[in-house]
């Protein structure tokens, strides 16, 4: 099929390649012409596992080009994927300024009948009051699927392709039918509903995901006053079936595009709804408070002021560049308050923290290097090279993501939850 893709950031970008990884022919669009730049020239503007290889792959293939003429690429599409940002606003409400500019450019420019599928997260009611009121308006005949994506941050491509199960939220089954045709080649299990209900099953999927996290923290943070092992705990806790392990481990708490995004969108939902959303706004408070507690295990240990300090890990979590939301944000903005020495280090997110801090702080070259410049680290990611234990040899460690290695050699070490 001929698919074009609008918006070519991590959602997509990724869905533009695994469809063409499939043998379908794949026009993403973006704004960016840099952007568009790299991804045909085979180097992915962002970071993710297996994304280099498989972009370089399609795009050898003559599977996949990059343009900024939307045009052209939504004119010869039989299927058009909109995968534009929806930021929360300052109230926590989401923003579909990206969204409605995008289906009015589907609208001007479509011509004959399109199949439009919105893969941006977004409120439960969007594609039908939002986006469908203007496809209508423009009076091309069009379907109309909402197709949440359900990725991993460092694991996005396997989760395209091989992830639980393909949600489709259709209007139609003309629709239905050419959706089904789009993914016969994927293993998932196909769910078939409505928009709406897709719009929801993502933001459950996401809020649920995020209280297992919060819910730990907090768990683990009254383990660590009680002697406590929390991991310990949660490893018993994952046993149950019912539960399962995963999103249960304790640490500094979580970032990203999604989970802080998703949960205060839902949350802002809730109450133009009227419902008070108390068990979701608690996750968010756990969350915002984790960050703050690394700071007060550095000062129990050490002055942070006019010290040197290292940071190793910037993005949220191992496997990506995406420094949004992540904890080490809060937790350099608090530093340099105090005026400390900020020397910084993680193996894919340097440029995005430089976008942040400029030279407000520094950045080594290696986590060797950032140990050394430090006289109190804090382990803000789980990236297996910080798992060396001469790298905290002698150092005060405060760590936020379980790596028992720094034990080994520390000075003073310190978990956040352990």
């Amino acid at each position: 099929m001929n698919i074009a893709i609008i918006g070519t950031g991590y959602v997509g970008l990724t869905t533009g390649v695994c469809l063409a990884s499939k043998g379908h022919q794949v026009t993403c669009v973006d704004l960016d012409q840099e952007k568009i730049n790299m991804i045909n020239s085979g180097t992915p503007p962002i970071f993710e596992e297996g994304m280099k290889e498989l972009l370089e792959e399609v795009i050898s293939a003559g599977l996949l080009i990059a343009t900024i003429d939307s045009e052209n690429a939504i004119k010869h599409a039989e299927i058009i994927f909109l995968c534009v940002g929806t930021p929360s606003k300052d109230d926590g409400s989401i923003n579909l300024e990206y969204l409605k500019k995008a289906a009015n450019t589907i609208a001007e420019k479509a011509g004959n009948h399109k199949i439009v599928v919105i893969k941006s997260t977004v409120v439960p009611g969007t594609t039908m009051n939002a986006v469908k009121p203007i496809l209508d308006a423009s009076g091309i005949n069009h379907g109309l699927c909402m197709n949440p994506e359900f990725l991993k941050e460092g694991a996005a491509i396997k989760d395209f392709l091989e992830g639980d199960r393909v949600v489709l939220g259709v209007t139609d089954k003309e629709t239905e039918t050419i959706m089904r045709e789009l993914y016969k080649d994927f293993p998932q299990q196909l769910f078939i509903t409505n928009p709406t209900t897709a719009e929801m099953i993502k933001y459950a999927n996401n809020s649920l995901l995020a209280t297992k996290i919060s819910f730990a923290n907090e768990l683990g943070n009254l383990c660590k006053k009680l002697g406590i092992d929390s991991y310990e705990v949660m490893d018993g806790v994952g046993l149950d079936k019912r539960l399962s392990r995963q999103f249960l481990n304790c640490g500094a708490g979580f970032g990203g595009s999604c989970f802080p995004k998703d949960v205060k969108a839902i949350i802002s939902k809730g109450l133009e709804e009227g419902e008070g959303m108390k068990l979701l706004k608690t996750v968010i408070e756990v969350n915002n408070e984790q960050p703050v507690k690394m700071i007060k295990l550095l000062e129990k240990h050490a002055n942070p002021v006019n010290k040197k300090i290292g940071i190793l890990g910037l993005a949220f979590k191992q496997g990506t560049d995406d420094v949004r939301e992540a904890p080490s944000i809060a937790i350099i903005n608090e530093l340099l308050k105090m005026n400390s020495d900020i020397t910084v280090y993680d193996p894919e997110a340097m440029s995005n923290a430089k976008k942040i801090f400029s030279d407000k702080i520094k950045y080594a070259e290696s986590a060797r290097e950032c140990a050394n410049k430090s006289d109190a680290i804090l382990i803000l990611t789980g990236w297996d090279e910080f798992r060396k234990p001469e790298l905290y040899s002698n150092k005060i460690v405060i760590d936020g993501r379980r790596i028992k290695e720094a034990e080994q050699n520390a000075k003073i070490y310190e978990g956040i939850c352990w």
